[in-house]
C-alpha cells in the first residue's frame, strides 16, 4: 500500500484528506483508511447507519480497503492493546507513508490517535514479538487537519485539490447524519464552511481549493523543480 489514513473516527479521513486521497487514487496510488472506532454515539446516529455511511463515502472516493480497528469511541486510549492493534495493521498493509490527525486538538480521541499511530509506527518494525506479519517501518508520517480548535495553523505544504473537490463534497455528504441532520439549513451551513476552508487552502497556493498537511521530519527534495 502506498498510502494508509489513519483516522479516530469515520469522516475524519474525508474532511481532513479526502481530495488527496482521491487525487492518489486516480494516479494509479493504493490508498486505506483505517478508522479507530466507529465514532458512535452520536445524536443523529447509530452503528448501522454510520457503517453505511462510510461504505458510501469509501465510494465517493475510490477507496477499496479500508477497516475498523474497534476500539472504543469518546474513550480512545493509548494502551499497549490499542498499540498492538493498530501495528498489526500496519504490518497487513505495509504502507509506504502513514497520515494520522495534527497533534493538537480539542478532541481527546484525536490527540490520542496521533500519540497511538506514532508508537505504533515503532511497534510495527520490532522483530521478535507477537504481533501478526512481518515487521515494517512506513518512511514518513504525515499530519493532516481535521481540528477542533479555531487554530491559525502553518501547514507545511498544501496539495492542490481544486479537481478533486467535488468528490470530496460528495463523500462528506454521505455521513448525513453528522452534518447535515439536525443542522441548520440557512447558509452558510456547515457544508458552506468545509467549502470555505478548502478555498481558503487553495487561495495561499494560487487554487481554487487545497487541502493542508504538516510534517515534524524534513523532507527530502531531489530537484527545485519539485516546487510550484
Amino acid at each position: 500500500m502506498d498510502m494508509l489514513v489513519i483516522a479516530p473516527h469515520p469522516d475524519d479521513a474525508e474532511l481532513g484528506m479526502g481530495g488527496t486521497i482521491a487525487k492518489m487514487i486516480s494516479a494509479g496510488w493504493e490508498v486505506g483508511i483505517l478508522d479507530l472506532t466507529s465514532g458512535e454515539p452520536t445524536p443523529h446516529g447509530s452503528e448501522a447507519l454510520r457503517a453505511e455511511e462510510t461504505a458510501a463515502a469509501s465510494k465517493a472516493l475510490g477507496v477499496s480497503w479500508r477497516q475498523n480497528a474497534g476500539l472504543p469511541n469518546r474513550s480512545l486510549q493509548h494502551t499497549l492493546e490499542a498499540r498492538a492493534i493498530v501495528a498489526g495493521y500496519i504490518r497487513q498493509t505495509r504502507p509506504r507513508w502513514l497520515f494520522a490527525p495534527y497533534w493538537k486538538d480539542a478532541h481527546p480521541d484525536h490527540v490520542v490517535a496521533t500519540e497511538l499511530v506514532e508508537a505504533a509506527r515503532f511497534w510495527a518494525k520490532l522483530s521478535k514479538t507477537d504481533l501478526p506479519g512481518e515487521p515494517f517501518h512506513p518512511e514518513r508520517i504525515y499530519y493532516y487537519y481535521c481540528i477542533h480548535l479555531r487554530l491559525a495553523v502553518q501547514p507545511s505544504w498544501i496539495v492542490d485539490i481544486s479537481e478533486q473537490w467535488d468528490r470530496k463534497l460528495e463523500a462528506i455528504r454521505c455521513f448525513e447524519s453528522q452534518f447535515i441532520t439536525g443542522r441548520p439549513s440557512e447558509p452558510p451551513t456547515l457544508l458552506d464552511r468545509f467549502r470555505d476552508d478548502a478555498a481558503y487552502w487553495g487561495r495561499l497556493i494560487n487554487r481554487r481549493y487545497g487541502e493542508p498537511f504538516a510534517t515534524r521530519e524534513p523532507l527530502a527534495v531531489t530537484s527545485l523543480r519539485d516546487f510550484f
